[in-house]
């Protein structure tokens, strides 16, 4: 499916629910990680900045950092506008109104705008989708997806998924996708396949619980590993 950036809607989620998303640990970050479909997160800037190995890759990176501002400024309105439509779909603790959404996500991206062309140049953010990544086998330890595989299965079919997977097994040791729903809070249909699929490859999967809930019912990942790591 070819992105086009006048449907691009730039959304980024901030260094620590990267950390409970994933149920990131401190060893964690002692291993190379691979962000996939970061978007404008401050995931890679913050770990940048703690001289961790990390590298992002997304669609998204072909523009210029002015170009992603002009995107997000066009579309944040209108997403946060859905959010206050659909208050009974998200847990409201930590994060405590739209409001809040607002100041945190906004805070999360420019930061990583602040980060962009810099680590464009360093190629800690690579302009590239799924199903086809541009690295070598095994190129990282931890391979991350937040909100991209199964959240938009309506428009990705099992196939897509199956050969997403694949892809990121290829790259990584490990592969953790969040979350197992689709973006209306509801239990994705393709999760069971998938894992199936994956099981008779002969990787070791496994549903996790996470501590991070926004989306209601959200507090799941899936786990993926070549069957050495648990």
């Amino acid at each position: 499916m070819a992105f086009k950036y006048e449907e691009a809607v730039p959304w980024g989620r901030s260094f620590d629910e990267y950390l409970r998303m994933f149920r990131l640990s401190k060893e964690d970050f002692s291993r190379s990680i691979l962000g996939c479909a970061d978007g404008p997160a401050s995931f890679n800037a913050e770990m940048n900045r703690r001289k961790y190995r990390v590298a992002s890759c997304d669609p998204l990176y072909q523009f210029s950092a002015d170009h992603i501002r002009q995107r997000i400024e066009a579309t944040y309105e209108n997403v946060i506008g859905q959010t206050r439509q659909n208050t009974y779909r998200f847990v409201w603790d930590r994060i405590e109104s739209p409001d809040a959404l607002g100041r945190l996500r906004m805070e999360a991206m420019n930061d990583f705008l602040g980060d962009f062309e810099q680590g464009k140049s360093e190629e800690r953010y690579v302009a590239t989708e799924l199903p086809e990544l541009p690295f070598a086998p095994l190129s990282f330890e931890i391979a991350l997806c937040s909100h991209f595989l199964f959240f938009y299965s309506d428009s990705y079919s099992l196939e897509f998924h199956k050969k997403a997977v694949d892809e990121l097994c290829r790259v990584a040791g490990e592969v953790r996708i969040f979350p197992i729903l689709t973006y209306n809070a509801e239990p994705c249909p393709i999760v069971a396949p998938t894992m199936d699929h994956l099981q008779k490859a002969g990787r070791k999967v496994s549903l996790e619980k996470v501590p991070y809930e926004f989306q209601r019912g959200g507090n799941m990942m899936l786990r993926i590993s070549s069957g050495e790591r648990a």
